[in-house]
Order: C-alpha cells, then sequence, then structure tokens
C-alpha cells in the first residue's frame, strides 16, 4: 500500500480515527492503550524455488493484533502492496469488525508482497506452503486462523491448511477457513462477503424507502466481494450500473448484465464487451476509468477494491447519495470528513464486509464439531447477525446523532471493553486497596 500524498500512512489513518471515535465515546484509557498497539507481529523471508530452477525471496507478515474476545481470526492477501502498516492496518480493523457483529474472535490479518499474477501455478503452490511455514508456531486452531483476502482463495487456503496438517502430522482443518468444500470448508463461504453487504444494503433501502428498481448502484472492485454484492443486488432489482477492476471499468446508465460481465472477465481477463442488462437492448456500454466510476451520479457507490481509494482529494467530488464499503478501509479519516460535511453517508466497512468473517467464523464452529451446516442454516445464521448488528448500529447513530461509522465503532469497542475489564482495570485495582 503506497501512502497518498497528504495522507498519513494506512496505519496511522487507522489509529486516528480509532483514537477520535474512541474520545468521543469515553472508552477508557486501558482499552485505548490495549488497542493503539498491535500485540504481536511476525515478519519473515520466504524462501520459493521458482520454476526455472533459481530461488526468489518474499516478504511475508502476520499480525495477531488484540485477542481479548477470542483467537485472532483475518485473511491473508497476497498483493505488490502488501506492507509491515498494511497488515496492521487491516489486523485492527478486524479487531473491531468482529466485535461489531458480536463472534468471539480478535483481530489479525497477514499477507505476502508479491504480484500472484507473475507466479506459476506450482510456484504460487509452493508459495503459500512456505508461508505456512514460516508461520506454522504463529497460527493455530485455538491462537489464530487465517482465511483468503485479496488474490488468495479456497484452493491457496487448501494448501495452506494441507501444509499446516503436514508439520503437525495431524489433520487440522480448523486451523484455516475459507477451504473447499471437500477439504472442510463452509457452504457459503465464497458468497458470505458480498451477501453480508447485500444485507446491509437491503437494511438500509427499507429504512430509507429506497425504491429498489429505480436505485442504480455502482461497484469499483469486480473481485469476489464485487461480483457477489452486484450479482444479488441485481437479483433483488437494483440497477447495477458500472463495474471495475483493476483494467477499467464499463458503464450503461439502463444497468448492466452482473453475470455476462462476470464471465466476460473470467474469459478475457477485463470488462471491456460487457452487455447491458436483458431488455436494455440498444443501451451503449462505454468504458470509464476507475476514477470516474467513484465519481458517478448514483445512489449507492460500493468501493469493493482495495483501501484508501476514497481520501480529502477526490472526497468533494464524490456524487453517491450512499456510500457502502465493501473494500477494507476505502474512505481515508480526512476523506471522512469531507463526505460527513456534504451529508453522504458511509455504511462503514466492519459491518458492511463482516460477512466473510462471521461465515468464517461458522466454518472453523462446524469443524471443531465435526459437523457441516446446510447452505440454508448458514444464510439463515449470516443474516440474524448482520441484521442485528446493523439494528443496534443503527438506532445508537439516530439516537446519538452520530455517524454510522461511529455507532458501529462504539459497539464494538464496547464489547471489547467490556472483556479488557472483566480482567480488572486501574479503577478495579484502587478501589480495591
Amino acid at each position: 500500500m503506497t501512502v497518498k500524498a497528504g495522507e498519513q500512512d494506512v496505519f496511522q489513518d487507522a489509529l486516528a480515527r480509532l483514537s477520535q471515535i474512541a474520545n468521543d465515546a469515553g472508552i477508557g484509557s486501558e482499552v485505548m492503550g490495549a488497542l493503539a498497539h498491535p500485540m504481536e507481529t511476525l515478519t519473515a523471508s520466504l524462501r520459493v524455488r521458482m520454476d526455472d530452477g533459481s530461488t526468489q525471496y518474499f516478504v511475508g507478515y502476520r499480525c495477531r493484533y488484540n485477542d481479548a474476545l477470542g483467537p485472532t481470526k483475518g485473511g491473508i492477501r497476497f498483493h505488490p502492496g502488501v506492507t509491515l502498516e498494511e497488515v496492521q492496518a487491516l489486523a485492527l480493523w478486524m479487531t473491531i469488525k468482529c466485535a461489531v457483529v458480536g463472534i468471539p474472535y480478535g483481530g489479525a490479518k497477514g499477507g505476502v508482497t508479491v504480484d500472484p499474477k507473475k507466479l506459476s501455478r506450482l510456484e504460487l503452490e509452493r508459495l503459500s506452503r512456505a508461508y505456512i511455514r514460516a508461520m506454522s508456531e504463529f497460527i493455530g486452531p485455538d491462537v489464530d486462523i487465517p482465511a483468503p483476502d485479496v488474490y488468495t482463495n479456497e484452493r491457496i487456503m487448501g494448501w495452506m491448511m494441507d501444509e499446516y496438517s503436514s508439520i503437525l502430522k495431524a489433520k487440522k482443518p480448523g486451523v484455516i477457513t475459507g477451504k473447499p468444500i471437500s477439504l472442510g470448508g463452509s457452504l457459503g463461504r465464497a458468497e458470505a462477503t458480498g451477501r453480508g453487504a447485500f444485507l446491509c444494503i437491503e437494511e438500509l433501502a427499507t429504512r430509507k424507502g429506497l425504491d429498489r428498481a429505480k436505485t442504480s448502484v455502482a461497484v469499483q472492485g469486480f473481485g469476489n466481494a464485487g461480483y457477489f454484492v452486484a450479482k444479488f443486488l441485481e437479483e433483488q432489482g437494483y440497477r447495477i450500473v458500472a463495474l471495475s477492476d483493476s483494467n477499467g471499468g464499463v458503464y450503461a446508465e439502463a444497468g448492466l448484465d452482473v453475470e455476462s460481465a462476470n464471465t466476460v472477465k473470467q474469459e478475457s481477463g477485463c470488462l471491456e464487451g460487457a452487455p447491458p442488462r436483458a431488455g436494455a437492448k440498444g443501451t451503449v456500454v462505454r468504458q470509464i476509468s476507475n476514477e470516474e466510476l467513484l465519481a458517478l451520479d448514483v445512489d449507492i457507490l460500493i468501493p469493493a477494491a482495495l483501501e484508501a481509494v476514497i481520501t480529502a482529494q477526490n472526497a468533494g467530488s464524490i456524487r453517491a447519495r450512499h456510500i457502502v464499503e465493501v473494500a477494507n478501509g476505502p474512505v481515508t479519516s480526512s476523506g471522512d470528513e469531507v463526505l460527513n460535511r456534504r451529508g453522504i453517508p458511509v455504511l462503514p466497512d466492519v459491518l458492511c464486509n463482516a460477512g466473510g468473517v462471521t461465515v468464517s467464523y461458522f466454518e472453523w464452529v462446524q469443524n471443531l464439531q465435526g459437523y457441516s451446516w446446510t447452505l440454508d442454516e448458514v444464510r439463515a445464521r449470516l443474516k440474524d447477525k448482520i441484521t442485528a448488528a446493523f439494528a443496534e448500529m443503527w438506532q445508537l447513530a439516530q439516537r446519538e446523532r452520530i455517524t454510522l461509522r461511529a455507532a458501529a465503532y462504539r459497539n464494538g469497542l464496547r464489547r471489547i471493553a467490556n472483556a479488557v475489564e472483566a480482567l480488572g482495570t486501574r479503577d478495579y485495582f484502587l478501589d480495591g486497596a
């Protein structure tokens, strides 16, 4: 993650936002002390034999941020922009996220600085296994449970689980979530992040009285989460007018066909050639940049790619009526200030993309029980968790007249504070002196 001009590095920005919200909420200094410092971070050089016989070294990270509420949990991303600061910021957000939806996990995150598109499949497997060998004493089903993230998937999680099991000489499916179904994965995990965001938007639409057929949506980042949230919204009648990936995007005022757009991307590696939705023949589909997509006049803008895409520099050009964060940290704290002044509500990432970690929790529970749930069970339990957390956030925001992000953070911080205080704080010990 490169630092944008005029912005703090991503971790310092995350800490600044947390500090402001916690200060306004009256969160105690001991809780903030625990959340201001990552519990432990491991950095490793990963030695990988390449297909041409050469050896290359890649830097891998794993941060276990806070375990007040339970074993730590967080994805592993393979991306050329991965840095220590990014991993720590993501682990902090995971800590808050797990608390917001009320699951018994702390936060963690991992990553490797690599462009996975330049690796062969065999090189990708060797790198995945090298990462787990380096982290094997740092993770575990009762300690820290990784999952997929940017440019990692269920096959990579399967390799990682297999490597960990080989090291321990025992099958340990609970060490990794987001695995293939045949290796202990959960039904509904692949769609979970997108479904969680979709459920949040449905809650928003109900409370705001939005006419779904007239609600236009733009999705920046047409990866796993972006695809599924667009798919579910389209199925409910929302008009998906723009989609983009790292190569650029497409726009059609009458709406795009999400499933066909996904097929085009899988076959060609980009969205060029994606068709309009059925019944909109004759509609012109034009190519746009990611920057143009962010500035579209739409009802709902969904940044679903990487962090820090909406900043103080471009927040003034945002014309969307609502922003739904599906990526982690797509709006910086300074960008938030501009959007707040302009009256553009932001549904925060710590709830909107919590579907993934929630179903990861369900997968972990199933692995520990040795019993699989049906897809309907997974979806129903996910809906219960997301809608309850949304209602809790919405009610607090309305009652206290604060932003939705501040309300979500306050709810999460309250749960973390309860756990910290249960072990005794300065006030408790002084009272007994």
